[in-house]
């Protein structure tokens, strides 16, 4: 029978891996009859993982996998740069036995990357956050780390992150390569960039932007007929083609399927 642990580490494998999408719901009875145990079990797990910012509950949807706002997004991210730069720089030296850890991580993520399995890669490579962590002998800092890994995981899917699985790898390879050297000041520099970039290519609205945009757009005019005329002979040649009416889903498109989870 799975413990309480078991279940909220297999769900948060499965948001590292993008196997739950945010505000994917997470029934009780449904945990209960995939995990072989007691409903009781189940809530205890998901309220280990509501004090960790990985679920919530409510009234009207039940439990459900987290939809961080975009000011809990940015916050998610200043806090990976401070802990994990704070790591980095706090670390007298890094031993070999760590190093040869790192490269086998880095091993599975290439090999990671070059096959099909697009679950694995995603998990992979947020892994190796933790798996630094782990090297640098902070294991609290890695349960940390797990955790706002499986946050920004949600983020990048929630706000639709274009940064590429290779371009992220070799950026992990060259944060080891740095520890390698002894070179920590620039390992820290590439943990900043590393991390900086992932948050880039998200799409979010600078804090700088409209506040009122939404109602502003809601509550403008109507256009004349003249201006949606114009307007949709525009829209033909700037419209992407379109795909083919039940066309199946790309390999890279998150499950929000509970039994994804198996």
């Amino acid at each position: 029978m799975a413990t309480a642990s078991d279940i909220s580490n297999r769900i948060i494998e499965a948001v590292m891996a993008q196997k739950l999408a945010p505000g994917s719901r997470l029934g009780e009875q449904q945990l209960a009859m995939l995990f072989d145990c007691s409903r009781t079990i189940v809530r205890e797990a998901l309220n280990q993982l509501a004090a960790r910012g990985i679920v919530t509950v409510s009234s009207r949807r039940g439990w459900y996998v987290i939809e961080p706002s975009q000011e809990e997004a940015r916050e998610a991210f200043e806090a990976r740069r401070v802990i994990e730069m704070g790591l980095i720089r706090c670390t007298p030296e890094v031993n070999k036995a760590a190093i040869k850890q790192l490269k086998n991580h880095l091993s599975r993520e290439k090999a990671a990357i070059k096959g099909s399995d697009v679950g694995l890669r995603s998990f992979l490579l947020g892994d190796f956050h933790v798996c630094l962590a782990e090297c640098l002998g902070n294991s609290l800092l890695a349960d940390t780390l797990r955790d706002f890994t499986a946050r920004t995981t949600l983020i990048a899917m929630l706000y639709q992150s274009s940064h590429d699985a290779a371009q992220s790898c070799e950026e992990h390879v060259q944060i080891v390569q740095a520890l390698e050297k002894g070179d920590l000041a620039l390992a820290e520099k590439l943990m900043q960039s590393h991390i900086g970039s992932v948050q880039a290519t998200l799409k979010l609205q600078t804090a700088s932007g409209d506040p009122l945009a939404q109602l502003r757009n809601a509550l403008s005019p109507l256009m004349t007929p003249e201006q949606a005329s114009a307007k949709s002979a525009q829209d033909l040649h700037t419209r992407p083609p379109k795909t083919r009416r039940g066309a199946a889903k790309t390999p890279d498109e998150p499950s929000t399927y509970l039994g994804a989870l198996l």
